[in-house]
């Protein structure tokens, strides 16, 4: 990540820049997550009722959640 460049909505959602073991596939699964959840956030921003905008909110914290359980079986350390 570039210092000079400002992080998307999906980039700061995923926390792309916290990756404390540099391990690519992390970095990738945040990515993939990080543009999913900004073509959603997008989407929500064009919503025109407070129930499509509801859904899109649930699809972003969803995606959220999928990614740290992703990132969570990713890093896991069998005995």
């Amino acid at each position: 990540m570039s210092p000079n460049k400002t992080m998307t909505y999906g980039e700061r959602a995923v926390g792309l820049d916290f990756n404390p073991s540099g391990d690519d596939d992390v970095h990738r699964v945040k990515t993939l997550m990080a543009e999913l959840i900004d073509i959603l956030n997008e989407e929500r921003g064009a919503a025109k009722t407070a129930e499509k905008t509801r859904l899109f909110g649930i699809a972003i914290i969803e995606a959220q959640t999928a990614q740290m359980w992703a990132v969570k079986a990713l890093t896991w350390k069998d005995e």
